[in-house]
């Protein structure tokens, strides 16, 4: 018997919209490759349950039919997700907005993220050294042009540049594509998706099998 083995600690957020199969892939992803499965649902609704400080500020903003505030579900995720540790994991339902983002990226290394991103500065294509490297290193995949890094690349600018769009998931998808952090898959089917999930996971995790008992 066998099972996958990770060389690095992997963290990823998934999303999509209702109907798109990301419960489906979800599981597919967490079997095939052993991260954590971390809801932001679930962590609410057992919050909510459990009656912690943070699950009845919640539940009042729910009862109210308020918007649950940025600050507070952050708070909510973070404390969960640093009970892991050292974990690989991939997360679903948060971040939501460009502040949930932020304090996400705050929380796990977004200055490590930024510091492998570069940039064509005459077509605007951002490269990550971690994600989606150059062919070339140092040069644009298709110019061949010097890649440069650009000094304002900091989480107020991005979220400065992400302002102007009204839509709440499509300003945090632009959030990671601005970073180079994003991949996205398209297709009408699970199974049609999957093959190139699967194998964009295993370029980036450098994965081997390792034999178990």
């Amino acid at each position: 018997m066998s099972k996958m083995v990770l060389q690095r600690v992997f963290r990823a957020v998934i999303m999509g919209p209702p109907g798109s199969g990301k419960g489906t892939v979800s599981g597919r992803i967490i079997k095939t490759f052993g991260l954590t499965h971390i809801s932001s649902g679930d962590i609410l609704r057992n919050n909510i349950n459990a009656k912690t400080e943070l699950g009845l500020l919640m539940k009042a903003c729910i009862d109210q039919g308020q918007l649950l505030p940025d600050d507070v579900m952050a708070r909510l995720i973070l404390n969960d997700l640093r009970t892991l540790g050292n974990t690989s994991w991939l997360l679903d339902g948060f971040p939501r907005t460009i502040l949930q983002a932020e304090a996400l990226d705050n929380a796990y290394s977004v200055d490590s993220r930024l510091s492998s991103r570069w940039t064509h500065t005459a077509s605007g294509r951002v490269y990550n050294i971690d994600f989606n490297p150059p062919k070339v290193p140092g040069l644009d995949d298709v110019t061949g042009e010097p890649l440069v890094q650009r000094d304002d690349d900091t989480p107020h600018t991005v979220t400065r540049r992400l302002k102007a769009y009204e839509n709440q998931t499509e300003p945090v998808l632009e959030y990671y594509r601005s970073k180079g952090v994003l991949e996205t898959f398209s297709g009408t089917e699970t199974n049609q998706i999957w093959p190139h999930i699967e194998s964009f996971l295993h370029r980036k995790l450098s994965i081997h099998s390792k034999k178990v008992a």
